[in-house]
């Protein structure tokens, strides 16, 4: 595995703005969300809308990825991903989400889930999660994927790719009339043949008006998740997959999970919107 340097938190720099004109969810200012209430089976209009939002966040994402390089900041990414949702009228969900201070999370090597963006100046070999989630009319989309800076050594490569995998084939695995454990029983059986942790503690979520509505989807086998799917019903999945163990530690900022062990870690998510036969991807680009 890489031989860098395990990180250490950087200096965050001041709330980026959202221009007045763009309605913010309705979390903003507050603690916390209110609980959501609606259905996990959304109407044809919603969903049209979930792939504005998604668009969005792809788009974003995307974008950010242009510029991971050696010598750039994660707060230059963020940068990047804020601009881009603004200019096209969407609100960063994250920005403010449970006090949350950036516009997307970045996890770099051992930080499995939302990092924050700061001063951490990406290094040569290191390996980038970007999560990014748009908001626009009245709805959430929300995406993240793992990116290569510069030179990877062939672990952490391979790491990546199978995450990605393990993502495809959960997806492929979502149909109407089956439980939503298949998920997590697809991603566990794939990352068992390369001895990869699955993360357990931090899962896949309904996604529509609400940011998280309630849903739960494992990526590990969990009979106790075994909701119905259904046609409509949105929902990201996000297998998280480590070098080493799955258990984790959380920096002292309530909010950067890394691996205990500080093993490497990479992930992969989408959002989705269950079909007659299967499931669409909300989040192209």
């Amino acid at each position: 595995m890489s031989g860098q340097s395990l990180l250490v938190p950087g200096k965050l720099s001041p709330a980026r703005p959202v221009p007045a004109s763009i309605p913010r969810p309705e979390y903003v200012g507050k603690e916390a969300p209110t609980p959501y209430a609606g259905p996990e089976v959304q109407d044809a209009e919603t969903i049209e809308r979930m792939r504005i939002a998604g668009r969005i966040a792809a788009q974003a994402m995307e974008e950010a990825a242009k510029h991971i390089a050696p010598g750039v900041t994660t707060d230059e990414l963020d940068r990047v991903a804020h601009e881009f949702m603004c200019d096209h009228g969407a609100y960063p969900s994250t920005l403010g989400y449970r006090g949350f201070p950036k516009s997307l999370c970045s996890s770099v090597n051992e930080v499995i889930c939302h990092g924050i963006p700061d001063s951490t100046v990406l290094r040569d070999g290191d390996i980038v999660n970007l999560d990014v989630t748009a908001y626009i009319g009245g709805v959430h989309g929300d995406n993240n994927a793992t990116y290569l800076c510069g030179d990877v050594d062939e672990e952490s490569r391979l790491l990546v790719e199978r995450t990605r995998e393990a993502l495809n084939r959960a997806i492929k695995a979502v149909k109407p009339g089956r439980r939503i454990n298949i998920i997590g029983r697809v991603i566990e059986s794939y990352a068992k043949r390369f001895g990869y942790g699955v993360v357990r503690d931090f899962t896949g979520h309904g996604i529509n008006s609400s940011f998280h509505s309630g849903l739960i989807v494992p990526h590990y086998d969990s009979p106790h998740h075994d909701t119905l799917i259904q046609p409509g019903m949105t929902f990201t999945i996000e297998p998280m997959l480590t070098l080493g163990t799955y258990e984790y530690d959380m920096w002292d900022d309530g909010w950067t999970v890394v691996t205990k062990d500080r093993k490497r870690t990479a992930q992969f998510e989408h959002t989705l919107v269950v079909t007659d036969t299967g499931a669409e991807i909300l989040t192209l680009p």
